[in-house]
């Protein structure tokens, strides 16, 4: 059996802007909400059996009180942000398994789902839907693994090596290293990508770096620069580290089973719903669905 978690999140910001600019700026508009849930369908309807959607219902989390320029909602559209609540509202009334976050982020649920999951002997693979760099720490083998729909392309731990140049373990340092532009945070002055990588391939993680470029072994262009920024700005870069690794809350995730869709709850409720949003079609192939399923 294979367990799908979907970054709710991602995916409300992607149908919002793959819509034409007048549907988007519509006022009142669920043109997102109808695009993420129909791709929850098309993933049920292609077999999926096990599925949990995460979502920021609000986008601050615990690491804005740790770094002040960690990303907000400021600057997002209004009309994006108002259906953050629709699409929470139409995920558990079609039934589906979600985690509306709030001090912890989407993606902290999902890194926890995976961790859950991972212990049950009964799961074959864990597939994250989310091409989120952060999330390449979760990836373990080919059994936790990403998936980028827009792409339909797999990432597994040889792909995570092959993208970043470390494997998934040393992602929150990488990042610590480089920085995160989408999250809010901007790395240490001088570490690029191909700097980074070369050095954790060698220390593995931020600790492990010797603060004397003379204790280095690995040979890295401008490298005693670079170690020079380290050692001056090391409690920015365990900070970011910190910024950039996953929580993981078991307590979101009471057993495998409880990612088992069986349909709407409450399907009446459901069909109110996609009248509501003007999916009424989304209902048909639901109900269709989840009779099949019986």
């Amino acid at each position: 059996m294979k367990a799908h978690l979907v970054d709710g999140t991602y995916e409300l910001f992607r149908h919002h802007f793959g819509l034409p600019e007048e549907a988007r700026s519509r006022p009142g508009t669920n043109g997102a909400v109808r695009g993420v849930l129909f791709t929850v369908y098309y993933l049920l309807e292609e077999g999926a059996t096990h599925v949990g959607v995460a979502t920021d219902k609000v986008i601050e989390s615990f690491r804005n009180q740790l770094w002040l320029g960690y990303k907000t909602g400021e600057g997002i559209d209004p009309i994006l942000l108002a259906q953050f609540p629709v699409l929470e509202e139409g995920l558990e009334a079609m039934g589906v398994a979600l985690w509306a976050m709030t001090e912890l982020e989407a993606d902290d649920a999902l890194a926890s789902a995976a961790a859950v999951l991972e212990d049950d002997p009964e799961v074959e693979q864990i597939i994250i839907l989310t091409p989120d760099k952060d999330l390449g720490q979760c990836v373990k083998g080919q059994r936790v693994v990403q998936y980028d729909r827009r792409k339909q392309a797999i990432v597994d731990e040889a792909g995570v090596l092959e993208k970043f140049g470390v494997p998934p373990e040393s992602i929150p340092d990488y990042l610590a290293l480089v920085g995160d532009s989408a999250d809010g945070f901007p790395g240490l002055p001088g570490w690029g990508a191909k700097s980074a990588a070369a050095v954790l391939r060698r220390y593995g993680h931020l600790e492990d770096i010797p603060d004397n470029p003379g204790q280095w072994d690995v040979t890295v262009r401008g490298g005693a620069k670079l170690a020079q920024t380290l050692a001056q700005a090391r409690e920015a870069a365990n900070l970011f580290k910190v910024l950039a690794t996953l929580r993981i809350d078991r307590n979101l995730v009471p057993s495998t089973e409880s990612l088992r869709w069986t349909g709407p709850p409450d399907p009446t409720a459901f069909h109110a719903f996609c009248e509501r949003i003007d999916a009424g079609q989304l209902f048909e192939k639901v109900a269709t669905l989840a009779l099949a399923r019986r």
